[in-house]
Formats: structure tokens, sequence, C-alpha cells
């Protein structure tokens, strides 16, 4: 089973930026939720401030990361700000 410890945020390349701003966008209001990935999720974040939980460990990232969440992780979101993503699953 993964953990946040699994999940990997970084800076994109000028390419990789370029093709998330094809992706979707979902958005969020300031809230905490728990969320089961059912599938491995990249993102990218344009607005708000986030920290996601397993109940061990934490990671938090913001505008301009890439994240890339495991398949099957177990998760608590904890939106500090509200956010607003480009997303992709797969």
């Amino acid at each position: 089973m993964p953990t946040v410890k699994d999940v990997v945020v970084r800076k994109p390349s000028e390419q990789e930026t370029k093709t998330c701003k094809t992706w979707p966008i979902w958005k969020c209001p300031a809230s905490t939720f728990d969320w089961v990935y059912t599938e491995k999720e990249t993102c990218l974040l344009i607005e708000g401030k986030v920290t996601v939980t397993d109940g061990k460990n934490s990671v938090s990232f913001g505008p301009g990361d890439l994240v890339v969440f495991p398949e099957d992780l177990e998760c608590t979101w904890q939106v500090a700000d509200p956010v607003k993503k480009y997303y992709n699953f797969g």
C-alpha cells in the first residue's frame, strides 16, 4: 500500500507545463477531506496550498508544483488555500 512518501512533488519542465495546460481544471475551496486514488494522478497546481497526510506522514505543495499521486494511496487532503489545478489520470 503506497504512503504519502510515494507522492512525487517537483517543478515541471517547460514541456511538462505545456502538456499540463491541455488537461482539465479542478477547483476546491479551503477544506479537509479523505481521498482514495483508484489510479495514478498527475497534477499541476495553478493556485492554492495543500497538505496531504496518510496519518503518519505528510507532504505539502503549492502553485507551480507538479505532483504525482500513486494508485491505491489513501490520504486526507487539507486544503489551506483554495485550489485550482490541471489534472490527468492514468
